[in-house]
């Protein structure tokens, strides 16, 4: 049920750690699936009925790239339904779609824009999403539970026009 990701034992649990174009399905509590986004989004799905749930980490690096996202999105949904997902109460929360390079096109709002409109169109309730901004994130998502977090990373890049520093109290934030 995954996508090639390298497991990782942890104090939490165990960790597995995912890269672009990696995606893993488990139903096992004690998983913890993390992953590194900047422009690129992660996307962390479950059904907390029957406690299964997975992530992905897709990237939109040009025109042509659609059906690679496409094609991961419908690994993850269908890796979810065979690990006993119903469609109808599959949830997600998104994290990424950052602007990380000054001055080169919005990589980032190309990809959130993407998961979003997969999301509407295949009928998956969106329950949580950091998308967008300067900086990149840290993900913890823990499938069985449909729990996420994450960390803010310095930002790779402050645009010219709008400098702007994280708030007072930036760092991780809980997804319940």
């Amino acid at each position: 049920m995954n996508g090639a990701a390298a497991d990782d034992g942890g104090a939490e649990g165990r960790r597995v750690h995912l890269v672009q174009g990696e995606y893993r399905v488990s139903a096992d509590p004690a998983l913890v699936l993390t992953t590194l986004v900047g422009s690129c989004v992660a996307a962390c799905l479950y059904d907390a009925r029957a406690r299964v749930g997975g992530m992905n980490h897709f990237l939109l690096p040009g025109t042509d790239a659609e059906p690679f996202a496409v094609h991961l999105m419908e690994l993850l949904v269908n890796g979810l339904l065979r690990g006993g997902a119903r469609r109808d109460r599959l949830c997600a929360k998104l994290f990424g779609g950052a602007q990380v390079m000054d001055g080169l096109a919005d990589v980032g709002a190309r990809n959130a824009g993407f998961a979003r409109g997969f999301l509407a169109h295949e009928g998956i309730r969106l329950v949580g999403a950091s998308l967008g901004g300067f900086a990149g994130r840290r993900v913890q998502f823990w499938p069985a539970t449909g729990r996420a977090r994450q960390s803010l990373l310095p930002p790779a890049h402050v645009p010219h026009e709008s400098p702007v520093a994280p708030p007072p109290g930036a760092g991780a934030v809980e997804f319940f």
